[in-house]
């Protein structure tokens, strides 16, 4: 069990990790060794997880959720393969814990009369300026 915080866990079973080569710079061990990470959730089977936190880890993960609602993650930026896997679950577990905050709701407030007067005089103060330096016309 992966622990997320607030009461929140899910089950490591629903992680599928895929070993794949990594870009960039390494020399030629770059292309022997599979240290890059693909790891992919299947978002519709975190059960553990309510369903409001599901539906914000789509809308948190963009363009990594697929049609089938899989979100798939990368991580290459170490060289060992068991670090870029703890990478991706960091990652992983980052997604969730923002996705597991509550939004905080705008309340709608209304100009007083005094600002709104203000900002009227401030505009025909504005507007006076602007025709004194006008040509005169005749």
């Amino acid at each position: 069990m992966i622990d997320i915080g607030s009461g929140l866990y899910f089950d490591e079973r629903h992680l599928e990790f895929q070993f794949i080569r990594s870009s960039g710079p390494g020399g030629q061990n770059v292309n022997k060794v599979a240290s890059a990470v693909q790891m992919r959730v299947q978002i519709d089977d975190l059960h553990e997880l309510p369903l409001r936190v599901r539906d914000r880890l789509k809308e948190i993960g963009g363009s990594r959720v697929t049609t089938q609602n899989e979100l798939i993650i990368e991580a290459q930026r170490f060289r060992t393969q068991e670090r870029n896997k703890q990478d991706a679950i960091d990652r992983l577990v980052a997604m969730l814990r923002k996705a597991a905050e509550r939004k905080k709701y705008r309340v709608k407030t209304r100009p007083t009369l005094a600002s709104k007067r203000r900002r009227i005089d401030t505009k025909k103060k504005r507007g006076d300026t602007k025709k004194m330096r006008q040509s005169p016309t005749d």
